[in-house]
């Protein structure tokens, strides 16, 4: 049986506002669970089932508080309907600065609203060895639970850096791809061994200010009669051409 007070303190941190002040998020599911507890993250709590805990005796971290419950009991109590068997508050990390490396792609998202949008975006990127992404200060946050949720334990491998995009691409030395409708066909196109790629809004695309900066404008081809592709979507076929487009170095 899990203590009201931790049930309510887990159900504070589906909120905003909440994580902000307590500087913590939510983790649900057996496989994303056991990935944080085996990454850098500080997990504050661990509530799992007997098997949960048994399978990951000695191969984590400490934990302070470690809770043996039921999967009955942790139904309804995230954002998950139902749970295999364990969830974990881990502490938020700092938003720290990222520069591209040396012939590194970094994502760049500009204004990227829809949390599901966000997590497929961390998802994918991750998929393409792409280990890290830029965002508008507008762009959902990282530590939703929608969010954390989409990435399906790819949050754990690409970080992310909220910062005003205008300012941050300004002094940026590497070349800037941008999804614009207007673009050059991505299927001719070749690209550098390393630059960032913006993606934008769902519904406006990438705002003016940030569209100024973009030196090399690209676009998904367009064959049938859909008015519009969604932002994950598009980011997984332009990282696709890009790699296979790549000049090498």
């Amino acid at each position: 049986m899990i203590p009201k007070a931790k049930s309510k303190f887990i159900k504070s941190l589906q909120i905003k506002k909440y994580r902000k002040q307590e500087q913590c998020f939510v983790v649900e599911g057996k496989k994303s669970v056991a990935e944080l507890i085996r990454s850098e993250y500080e997990v504050v709590s661990l509530l799992a089932t007997r098997e949960f805990l048994a399978y990951q005796r000695g191969q984590g971290k400490n934990i302070a508080e470690v809770l043996e419950v039921d999967v009955d009991d942790l139904t309804g109590l995230g954002e998950f309907k139902t749970n295999d068997g364990a969830l974990a508050i881990a502490r938020m990390k700092p938003n720290v600065p990222l520069e591209p490396g040396v012939n590194e792609w970094v994502l760049v998202v500009d204004d990227i609203r829809d949390p599901g949008n966000l997590g497929t975006i961390i998802r994918t990127a991750d998929w393409y060895g792409v280990s890290k992404i830029i965002a508008s200060e507008q762009t959902a946050e990282l530590y939703n639970p929608k969010v954390i949720s989409a990435t399906m334990g790819s949050f754990l491998r690409v970080s992310l850096y909220y910062t005003s995009l205008p300012e941050f691409l300004s002094r940026s030395a590497s070349g800037i791809a941008g999804a614009f409708l207007d673009g050059d066909d991505i299927h001719h196109c070749s690209f550098e061994a390393g630059g960032l790629l913006v993606i934008g809004n769902e519904s406006r695309g990438i705002s003016e200010d940030v569209a100024r900066l973009v030196t090399q404008r690209i676009t998904i081809p367009k064959y049938g009669r859909a008015e519009s592709l969604n932002a994950g979507i598009a980011t997984a076929v332009i990282l696709d051409n890009l790699r296979r487009n790549q000049r090498k170095v």
